[in-house]
């Protein structure tokens, strides 16, 4: 039978693919749900990791969950199979550019009503994201240098979570599209896309117009995005995060990207 992978093990998944591709060192870039495999492997293989980019993306536990809301409408692939539904609710649930562009709704619904998820293995997903202790435990191990990028207008995936990613990975800089949402890797025109093009490809990440337009982001900055984008306490999952970072900031300081 077919049985859930956590996130550990799909991060030995990706390894193994690596070993089967005969590469032994590749760049990275873990868009949302596939941002956190992308953190586990940094943890797990960082002798394979040259250069790392986590978008719109989360640490897990600890991190800043979207709205009530949005988490219910995220528990469920129905958009993925009644179109109606999908236009209705896809501009609150991504932000940014669907919020107004008819067009780019249709073009990412035509997209992904092509190849939608299976129902279980949505579930399968839902539970490897729950079941995981989050990142922030050992994101200062990771080795990487590192680029987040976020839009500010991502319900799903509050700005909130790409400053706890850039302030506690060591080597990280963080660059934050104005206006933009979760689909911003979708979106031609995103200002992420030169800035991740820059990153890869330069010579010298430090030498990059990304690593010189991203932000070294410290604790101010990341205390006033909590206060701001925190959650609700009367979210249940706003409230257990908040305890996991409490508990996080208390055994392990986070140390400031270089």
């Amino acid at each position: 039978p077919c049985l859930p992978l956590g996130l550990e093990s799909l991060a030995q998944l990706s390894e193994r693919l690596l070993d089967r591709l005969g590469y032994d060192r590749v760049d990275v870039l873990g868009y949302s749900f596939g941002g956190l495999i992308a953190q586990y492997l940094a943890y797990r293989a960082p002798e394979r990791i040259r250069r790392l980019v986590l978008a719109a993306t989360t640490p897990g536990w600890g991190g800043v969950p979207g709205s009530t809301w949005t988490q219910s409408q995220m528990s469920t692939p129905l958009r993925y199979y009644w179109r109606p539904y999908y236009e209705q609710v896809i501009g609150e649930l991504m932000g940014g550019r669907a919020r107004y562009d008819r067009d780019f709704v249709r073009r990412h619904g035509d997209a992904r009503q092509l190849s939608p998820p299976t129902p279980l293995g949505y579930l399968w997903q839902l539970l490897a994201l729950t079941a995981s202790a989050g990142t922030l435990g050992w994101l200062s191990q990771v080795t990487a240098d590192t680029l987040v990028v976020a839009g500010d207008d991502d319900p799903v995936m509050p700005l909130a979570n790409a400053l706890l990613l850039a302030r506690h990975i060591p080597r990280a800089r963080l660059f934050i599209a104005p206006g933009e949402g979760h689909l911003l890797l979708m979106d031609d025109m995103s200002r992420c896309l030169p800035m991740i093009r820059s990153f890869l490809g330069a010579a010298s990440v430090r030498r990059s117009c990304a690593w010189r337009e991203a932000i070294v982001v410290d604790d101010e900055m990341l205390d006033d995005a909590l206060r701001g984008g925190g959650g609700p306490l009367g979210n249940p999952t706003a409230l257990m995060s908040a305890l996991v970072r409490q508990v996080r900031r208390a055994r392990q300081p986070s140390t400031a990207g270089a």
